[in-house]
């Protein structure tokens, strides 16, 4: 809930699942978000539209919160994984009924949370001849 927002609405609502049969079903019905169902825990990230009043900015925002909360799991040792809802209609809609979102609440992300079963070690994607300065 720290994340920066546009005008700071902070329009973000989370779903916190630990259900083991809510897990299973969402890792199953979400197959990239398959990790689910071996997973302790998932953190759904929603927008909640009420919230809102700079509309052109809502993914920003929960984007920034999810990526707090992917940044807080590995602060404590722990592994967790971004799985896409929003914007795909289909997936949104699978979300919402599962974990009963009212209409005017959009599942943004679906994070999978545990304890990894491999550390790998940091990827050094710099890649300098995409970071230009002062002009492109």
């Amino acid at each position: 809930m720290s994340a920066p927002s546009a005008d700071n609405q902070q329009p973000w609502v989370f779903v916190v699942v630990a259900d083991r049969g809510i897990l299973d079903e969402l890792g199953t019905r979400h197959q990239p978000a398959g990790m689910l169902r071996e997973a302790p825990l998932a953190i759904v990230v929603c927008c909640d539209m009420d919230r809102v009043t700079w509309k052109q900015f809502w993914q920003q925002d929960c984007a920034a919160a999810t990526e707090n909360v992917l940044l807080g799991a590995n602060s404590l040792g722990l592994g967790a994984v971004w799985c896409g809802v929003h914007p795909t209609e289909t997936t949104e809609a699978m979300v919402r009924g599962v974990l009963e979102i009212p209409e005017s609440v959009v599942p943004f992300s679906l994070i999978s949370v545990g304890h990894p079963a491999e550390h790998k070690p940091p990827s050094d994607r710099y890649d300098p001849s995409r970071v230009h300065r002062n002009r492109w």
